[in-house]
């Protein structure tokens, strides 16, 4: 029997293996994104589907530690003094937000027939977006850094927050919820504001010596267990004071930003984030009762559309009243349309005591799902419907049948300094980039520059790469660079190519990449400045021509050993300002060592012999 049963479990692991592996990449492919194959694969395989599983809660469960991790993570790229310069977008843009939705939302209740406190309690989990959706839609965009993307992030902490007093509204509004207490009440506040402190507090003054004791340990695995314990027990801890898990994680994730640690904390919890949040998605699939929307289509249908409708038209009037330009209020507005994973919280919240039935959680928890599914759908429409931003090409050649025997790739900083012993030698040289203003600034000082995207193949053969002798790859962006570089030598394997790297990562890649040069953009400068100030302090030129030469080399084995061993191989080379002293000589000596006595000619002679 006990075989039996592991066999059904495993089966089960292959299934939602298999689903996610097979669902992704079509919908990719076919352009509909990532989240949506998780949850159409989730529908599939779930138990109103093929039904391989009959019970989607406890995977769900589980599969929000994968929202709780993803903030974690963004927490640690984002500082305390990112988070309070974000104040004003938190407490005010997000509280707005949240209120003209909510009674916008209940408004939707009212005029359906409903009671007011169905009609606020379907309303109010409604406004609760989906952070894990909107979170990972701004990631494959790129955009969670940029200013309208932390915009977004403001107001998704909001709504965490929100959840605490919803829950204690839905606590009043229950049939004889008035009889609880206001102590009750502070008190429950009281122990929230009591575990983000005590957490804080934990953050500032234990978790930096606690990693740099693990540190110490050299224990990789222990230091993998460890940033899961610090995720899972933040979490823990804002869950047992009535808080949102996700919170806590955000929570540890910025005390930790500052960290030393924080590089390797984000590394070693990206795995079981990227699993566990397409783990999510597949189980808010599963959990889509298709027999309810069987059964009660018509006004599942209704209230999808009136709410994210509505939804969407008071984040539109929010973000414009708050004067933000009509494209980002309305991309936002999009974004932002569904609701989300804590409307199941409080749905199941208000079902316990008695405001809305069973059926009516169902219902609810319907209409949240199909929103969610029709999140990305809805943004794949807004790029048809918005116009593109496009730049005026006045004045400005595109790149076509060009001739030069050398071909540059953006006419930066970088690629204009480049440029100028080619150009002095009388090397005709063609210059591509997909900057207009640059293009304009640069033909008033003599520069012909064409505009082309050097991503682009087509781009490169108009630019004539292929009857270049020689392409230059001079971006100032690390993974544009990286994918130029592959493209061309794809392309043209025999060219030679020679690339600009943003730092050491990218010039690794750009090595694997086939590239024939490259050079790290502040690395030769900052040699120069480093043997400057050596000079300064008045060592001899002669020295300090030989120190930089030692360095160079160092740099040489070090990189040497990161193509072979991974990028945090190859420390030995290195000479810090703290810790144990790397026992090799900063130069090389000038003249071999000699024995003045005997005594030292024995050591030296068993020193030679040894090696």
């Amino acid at each position: 029997m006990a075989a039996e049963a592991s066999g059904s479990d495993l089966i089960q692991v292959v299934a939602l293996l298999a689903a996610g592996v097979v669902a992704v990449p079509i919908f990719k492919r076919m352009g509909l994104g990532s989240i949506l194959g998780y949850l159409a694969a989730g529908v599939v395989i779930g138990p109103f589907g093929i039904g391989i599983f009959s019970e989607s809660g406890a995977i769900l469960h589980v599969a929000e530690l994968g929202v709780v991790m993803f903030l974690f993570i963004i927490g640690l790229e984002m500082q305390p003094s990112r988070l309070w310069g974000l104040r004003r977008e938190i407490f005010g843009l997000g509280a707005l937000q949240v209120g003209v939705c909510a009674v916008l939302l209940t408004g939707v209740g009212v005029a359906g027939g409903f009671p007011i406190s169905q009609s606020f309690v379907a309303g109010a989990g409604f406004v609760l977006t989906s952070t894990a959706i909107v979170m990972q839609l701004l990631e494959e965009r790129g955009e969670i850094a940029s200013p309208k993307g932390q915009r977004i992030v403001s107001i998704l902490l909001l709504e965490d927050l929100a959840i605490v007093p919803l829950l204690a509204l839905i606590a009043f509004l229950a049939p004889g919820g008035a009889d609880t207490s206001l102590s009750e009440r502070l008190t429950e506040v009281g122990i929230g504001l009591a575990a983000i402190v005590g957490l804080v507090l934990a953050g500032r003054y234990l978790l930096n010596p606690f990693f740099r004791i693990l540190a110490d340990a050299r224990a990789r695995e222990v230091m993998t267990a460890a940033a899961l314990l610090v995720v899972l027990g933040s979490a823990l801890a804002m869950q047992l004071s009535g808080l949102s898990m996700a919170m806590g994680a955000f929570l540890a994730g910025v005390l930790l930003s500052e960290s030393t640690f924080r590089h390797q904390l984000e590394a070693d919890i990206e795995p079981f984030r990227g699993i566990l949040l397409g783990l999510f998605f597949l189980a808010v699939g599963m959990s889509l009762d298709l027999h309810v929307v069987a059964a009660n289509w018509r006004l599942i249908a209704i209230y999808v559309v009136a709410y994210m409708v509505m939804k969407t038209v008071g984040i539109y009037i929010v973000a414009r009243v708050l004067k933000t330009g009509h494209r980002e209020a309305l991309e936002r507005a999009v974004f932002m349309a569904q609701g989300g994973e804590f409307a199941f919280v409080l749905y199941s919240a208000a079902a316990a005591v008695g405001i809305i039935d069973s059926q009516a959680n169902a219902t609810l928890t319907a209409v949240v799902i199909i929103s969610m599914v029709l999140t990305p759908l809805a943004i794949i429409g807004l790029r048809y419907v918005t116009p593109r931003d496009e730049q005026s090409l006045d004045g400005v050649d595109v790149a076509d049948g060009l001739t030069g025997s050398v071909l540059i790739i953006g006419f930066g900083r970088f690629g204009q300094i480049a440029s100028q012993p080619l150009l002095l030698r009388g090397i005709d040289v063609s210059i591509i980039d997909n900057d207009v203003e640059m293009i304009q600034a640069a033909a008033d000082f003599g520069f012909k520059v064409y505009y082309g995207d050097g991503t682009r193949l087509d781009i490169l053969h108009a630019a004539g790469a292929g009857r270049a002798r020689a392409v230059l790859i001079c971006v100032d962006k690390a993974d544009v660079a990286v994918r130029i570089a592959q493209l061309v030598k794809a392309e043209f394997p025999l060219l030679t190519v020679l690339a600009r790297a943003f730092d050491r990562g990218t010039a690794l890649q750009l090595i694997r990449a086939g590239v024939d040069y490259q050079l790290r953009e502040t690395f030769e400068s900052a040699l120069v400045f480093g043997g400057s100030a050596l000079e300064s302090l008045g060592v001899d030129p002669e020295d300090v021509a030989e120190t930089i030469e030692d360095v160079r080399r160092r740099d040489t084995d070090r990189f040497e050993t990161q193509l072979a061993e991974g990028i945090r191989a190859g420390q030995r080379f290195l000479r810090g300002n703290i810790g144990t002293p790397i026992p090799t000589p900063l130069s090389t000596p000038r003249r071999p060592g000699q024995a003045l006595n005997e005594e030292t000619a024995g050591v030296l002679h068993k020193s030679e012999t040894a090696d």
